[in-house]
């Protein structure tokens, strides 16, 4: 039986908004079904944890939102009232958190918004804005903050914002009643290397974050208990000589936690690297082609046999068979739809 998937755009630049889709489940194959433009720049998405709501950014200055789709009927999502101005600009990402829906505010000073949710799954109110504070070196890109993900750790307990600008990742936590986000620490990776995302390790204890700035991933060990994200060392994503600016965009961890892909945008790939028994160290073993151009980001499907590269330039989305034993993706098939940014399996 065929699930579905869901597709983000920016509409600024030709794309078509929130496109639902079909997957093959023999083939990984993706057919498009419609499309709704309703919510401008839908970037990037995200599922309530029961599954029958779907989250959205509206990716805009000076004032971005956040939007809500009822999947009541999977193939055609239905917008659950107005988008919701988010209090700042440009959010590029989002989770669910302990009953709130977080948004990573990349524009002006980088924030993490909270607002509320309803028991249909709806949009409430913004409920508090987490300002961040901070610059980097690099004056064109960190003069000031920019979270660019905010996500939960595996615990539930914990938010964790990546900030760009300020070459940090915080480590908050939520007053579930006030809907405040306090931040607990904050580490500082190093200087002008640009974190952008990070993804844990299915042990709960690793997680990994990808550099915009600097074409590396930097191992981490994290204690939930203690809320503390502790730097190990870096890996760098790119082969030797390679040549031309690139700028990692996404980071997936495969279910077993023997591998980790990153997409370049730039170098076009989609680099394979292995991870040791323990988690703590990673190398590269080849990068492959994306398919298209610019890989904005790179999703694996549920079973965890298939990628799916958002190729955002090009306009197409490329999915790829993985070899279990070897972690290399294989090329399989491409959809085109323009300025893609980004892949959600419902």
């Amino acid at each position: 039986m065929a699930g579905h998937v869901y597709i983000g755009s920016f509409t600024s630049a030709g794309g078509r908004g929130l496109t639902a889709a079909t997957v093959d489940p023999d083939t990984g194959a993706l057919t498009a079904l419609g499309h709704t433009a309703e919510v401008p720049n839908p970037s990037f998405l995200t599922l309530s944890a029961d599954g029958r709501t779907l989250y959205t950014v509206s990716e805009t200055e000076p004032e971005g939102a956040a939007a809500a789709f009822s999947l009541a009927d999977p193939a055609a999502p239905r917008l659950l009232g107005a988008p919701v101005p988010v209090r700042g600009g440009s959010p590029t990402h989002l989770s669910v958190h302990q009953g709130h829906l977080l948004t990573a505010n990349y524009a002006a000073t980088g924030s993490v918004s909270v607002l509320s949710l309803g028991a249909d799954g709806a949009l409430g109110a913004v409920r508090s804005v987490l300002e961040h504070e901070g610059d980097g070196p690099d004056q064109e890109r960190q003069e000031a903050p920019h979270a660019h993900a905010v996500l939960p750790d595996p615990s539930g307990r914990w938010a964790l914002s990546v900030d760009l600008g300020t070459d940090s990742v915080r480590v908050c936590e939520l007053d579930a009643a006030g809907g405040e986000l306090e931040i607990e620490r904050e580490l500082g990776l190093r200087s002008g290397i640009g974190p952008r995302h990070l993804a844990f390790h299915p042990d709960g204890a690793h997680a990994y974050v990808i550099n915009e700035l600097d074409s590396v991933v930097t191992v981490c060990r994290w204690d939930a208990d203690k809320g503390s994200l502790r730097p190990l060392a870096e890996t760098r994503v790119l082969p030797e000589g390679a040549e031309g600016e690139n700028y990692p965009s996404e980071l997936v961890v495969s279910r077993d936690g023997r591998f980790v892909w990153v997409a370049n945008r730039g170098h076009n790939s989609i680099a394979v690297l292995s991870v040791d028994d323990d988690g703590e160290s990673l190398e590269l073993l080849e990068t492959v082609s994306c398919g298209g151009d610019w890989p904005r980001h790179l999703t694996l499907d549920p079973a965890g046999t298939r990628l799916y590269a958002a190729n955002e330039r090009s306009g197409d989305i490329t999915w790829f068979d993985v070899d279990p034993a070897t972690g290399t993706p294989k090329q399989a098939g491409s959809l085109e739809l323009p300025a893609v940014s980004c892949v959600l399996f419902g």
